[in-house]
């Protein structure tokens, strides 16, 4: 199973609003271990950047001046992804930003380059309901180390989040696990706890007493005894 992390920054935080992706990372895990493969680029929007969003992800419209635009790297990205499933962080804002950039260009949408958007953050609500969930609470919750996440970078968040994407889905197979070899534990105690059955002989006199009520049985019913001795 091949999946692919994936982050973006943006100038803002609405496309709608003409707002760009300036940053694009994806980082691939085939069978739930890293390959070590990864996309990583940086963008130039041709417009400025939010204060608010540079104070989150610290990248300001200097150093974007000679990256290349999201029609250079647009095609690269969707070969990247083809065909994998995608693991995103509050998936609904990077795959808006993402849709935006494929019409602008007139390419298809996201959903037909993958298999199919998983939304981590939806997941740990689901599991964590009433708590924090963004990547700093989950990484803190699941031991995580993320000492090195001083402002948000699409790269080093796609590592974080591929660490906790693999713990927030290894507790459920902890948990199947855990109950599986509960309950074939539970069974071979049950098994050694369980009395052998014994057999008893019944002894000559039970057996005398036994004909003798039956015989009355049989004489007061006159014959219509069901527990004769002919028919045992």
């Amino acid at each position: 199973m091949r999946q692919i992390i994936l982050d973006t920054e943006t100038t803002g935080l609405d496309p709608k609003q003409g707002h760009r992706i300036i940053e694009v990372a994806a980082v691939e895990m085939v069978n739930r271990r890293l390959t070590g493969n990864h996309l990583h680029r940086y963008v130039n929007p041709d417009r400025d950047i939010d204060a608010g969003a540079m104070q989150v992800h610290g990248i300001t419209p200097e150093f974007l001046q000679d990256k290349p635009r999201f029609t250079d790297i647009a095609h690269e990205f969707v070969d990247f992804i083809r065909g994998a499933e995608l693991v995103i962080h509050n998936a609904p804002f990077d795959v808006g930003f993402l849709n935006m950039e494929l019409r602008l260009l007139d390419m298809a949408p996201l959903p037909n380059w993958c298999d199919g958007v998983t939304d981590t953050l939806a997941m740990a609500k689901a599991l964590r309901p009433g708590q924090r969930n963004n990547l700093d609470a989950l990484c803190k919750h699941y031991g995580v180390d993320n000492t090195a996440r001083t402002l948000h970078g699409a790269l080093v968040d796609c590592e974080l989040l591929a660490a906790v994407y693999l713990a927030l889905t290894r507790g459920q197979e902890s948990l199947s696990i855990g109950l599986e070899v509960r309950s074939v534990q539970a069974d071979r105690v049950a098994a050694r706890a369980r009395p052998k059955a014994v057999l008893l002989q019944a002894s000559a006199d039970e057996l005398a007493a036994h004909a003798s009520l039956l015989g009355a049985i049989a004489q007061e019913s006159k014959g219509a005894c069901l527990w004769s001795m002919e028919q045992e």
